[in-house]
């Protein structure tokens, strides 16, 4: 289960993330990050923590025991606006700063994550609930974005044009957007916010980060490192509370040039019309079905480890998570037979325990509508292999379960479960398979095991996914591109085109360059 600790690049080798670990009760962990000085509840405008003006709070509660971790500051529209108006103060003198003392500070922050690692996590856990063990993955991901993008600011090139008289010179720089309005969702709390956040510092952005109200500590701590950075006040703001206020708020303001997203396709769609009055920028990187298809001649080991990590990271809670695992007949039953197996070893409960490889979902909605989800499959003929029910651990906990004989006529087939449930279907042929993992309106992760290389190529270029993993079930990284085909959203995250996301290309031409 080594895998599921796995995000991009960084490859945590258990034996040492988990050296100095040991079973912590929440009370205890909630200590250690108070005393690291990143247990934050207030918001961040201009450089200043600050309560909401009519002193209104929200609890934060800990999904695995229902505690509440602490109160935080609830804002609305009039906050938003101050923060809107401190990153638009800001944005001249930030812009203005060299690639390179941009790129100090985004180093500073990365290195200020990298040695407060064991608090992000346990705090990231303690809101979020997934295991410690991938909570420090998300760390080293998250934290990574910050890095790579410190690297990149001093990549931002522009172009020279041959010129088209003699007397012409032709050229086309490229400028930050302006203030960009991020809003950002509860299942990675700290990599959604350093995706959105990295580049746009880099570029010479200023930012207001609207985090989810489920998991606003891991941003807080976040700004609280990135003023210790040296990062400017205002030029990245962190407002909690009212998500249709706030998003309100940023998409009517002229001085917002720009709305990035990560979550559902249904909100991505209001912030995409909600944009069109102001004419944004606007990056969504919205839900998913993902199809994760395995083949005949595939090595049944590498395909079972690597399902199980498509599946169950986060407890089926990204919008990359295989939802529909399709499996060739001829393989259908030792595949099925095998991977709930692996599945059965999984521990679940409280992930501040050692050991744990599957936490809580995030809330009780989410719990019932797996609930749905598999009472419609099985309604429809599924059987249930393994799992099926809620854990009896009780509040959000539900057992790892893999359904068989499901068919693209069950609700589980047709939207995100979001949840634990692994959904296996058949196929006869590899057009067959195409089909079945094309007939969706997501297009965002897609999942291939095959030992031909002939038709992993066939396959891939034949999948509408803006992400593929062949023979591989983790494949996020901030040095490739993350985004998705058709409602699955618009534009890219990560690598160097990340960057471009939010640069605006200015073509100059300077002319009657005669001599006196």
């Amino acid at each position: 289960m080594h895998r599921i600790a796995l995000v991009g690049r960084h490859l945590l080798n258990p034996s040492l993330v988990l050296r100095r670990q040991m079973s912590m009760e929440p009370r205890a962990a909630v200590d250690r990050v108070r005393q690291s000085g990143l247990l934050k509840a207030q918001g961040l405008i201009g450089g200043k923590w600050t309560d909401a003006y009519d002193g209104k709070t929200i609890e934060v509660q800990n999904p695995a025991t229902g505690d509440i971790i602490t109160n935080v500051a609830y804002m609305g529209k009039k906050e938003t606006t101050d923060a809107i108006s401190s990153a638009y103060g800001t944005f001249n003198s930030w812009s203005k700063l060299t690639a390179s003392e941009r790129s100090r500070c985004l180093r500073k922050w990365y290195d200020l994550m990298i040695s407060h690692k064991e608090e992000l996590a346990l705090l990231m856990t303690l809101e979020q609930g997934k295991p410690l063990k991938e909570a420090l993955g998300e760390v080293a991901y998250g934290a990574g974005f910050i890095e790579f993008f410190a690297e990149e600011a001093k990549r931002i090139y522009g172009d020279i044009i041959p010129a088209t008289l003699a007397d012409r010179r032709l050229f086309v720089l490229k400028q930050p957007v302006g203030v960009v309005g991020a809003i950002t969702p509860w299942n990675f709390p700290l990599a959604m916010i350093t995706r959105k956040v990295g580049p746009a510092l880099a570029s010479g952005c200023t930012v207001i980060v609207k985090p989810s109200e489920y998991t606003p500590l891991t941003a807080l701590a976040a700004a609280e490192l990135s003023l210790q950075a040296g990062i400017p006040p205002g030029a990245l703001n962190v407002v909690v509370g009212n998500a249709s206020d706030i998003g309100d708020t940023l998409l009517q303001s002229t001085k917002v040039r720009k709305i990035t997203f990560t979550g559902s396709t249904a909100v991505g769609k209001k912030l995409l019309a909600g944009s069109a009055n102001t004419v944004k920028r606007v990056s969504l990187e919205l839900g998913g079905n993902a199809p994760c298809i395995v083949f005949d001649d595939a090595d049944l080991d590498v395909a079972v480890q690597g399902t199980l990590a498509a599946k169950f990271r986060n407890s089926g809670q990204t919008c990359v998570c295989a939802n529909r695992i399709l499996v060739q007949e001829g393989i259908y039953e030792k595949f099925a037979n095998a991977f709930a197996k692996a599945v059965q070893d999984l521990q679940v409960g409280n992930g501040l325990l050692e050991g744990i490889a599957q936490g809580p979902l995030i809330n009780k909605a989410a719990v019932e509508k797996v609930e749905t989800f598999i009472s419609d499959a099985t309604s429809k003929g599924a059987n249930v292999i393994l799992g099926g029910k809620r854990h009896s651990l009780g509040m959000t906990f539900y057992e790892p379960t893999v359904l068989g004989n499901v068919n693209d006529e069950m609700l589980i087939s047709r939207e995100e479960v979001f949840g634990p449930v692994a959904p296996l279907l058949r196929f006869k042929t590899e057009e067959d398979a195409i089909r079945m993992a094309n007939d969706t309106n997501a297009g965002l992760a897609a999942y291939v095991f095959t030992t031909s290389i002939p038709r992993s190529w066939r396959v891939t270029e034949a999948l509408e996914y803006g992400l593929v993993g062949v023979n591989e079930g983790l494949i996020s990284t901030e040095v490739a591109p993350f985004g998705g085909y058709k409602q699955s959203g618009l534009g890219r995250e990560g690598s160097k085109y990340g960057i471009d996301e939010y640069l605006e290309l200015k073509y100059v031409c300077l002319g009657n360059m005669k001599e006196a």
